[in-house]
């Protein structure tokens, strides 16, 4: 799940690069406008996937799982329960 936010990112951050020196923030009306609201929306995507990326749990997998229970089940053996 996190290569999906990391590719999302380097896109990001590749439409960012690559369209920042043709954006003019310094022109008044509807074009400075769009300039300004398209850089917001393009580092909200960007805190939105570096978020994501860096608070998502890790997802367990069956296999992991079943792992676990079998340690549990091999340390109560030892154990003698």
């Amino acid at each position: 799940m996190k290569q999906r936010y990391l590719l999302c990112f380097l896109l990001a951050g590749a439409m960012l690069y690559y369209a920042a020196p043709r954006l003019t923030l310094s022109i008044s009306g509807i074009e400075g406008y769009f300039s300004i609201a398209w850089l917001a929306f393009a580092f909200i995507v960007l805190a939105g996937n570096l978020t994501a990326m860096l608070f998502t749990k890790p997802v367990k997998t069956k296999s992991s799982k079943k792992r676990a229970k079998t340690l549990q089940r091999n340390k109560m053996k030892s154990l003698g329960m």
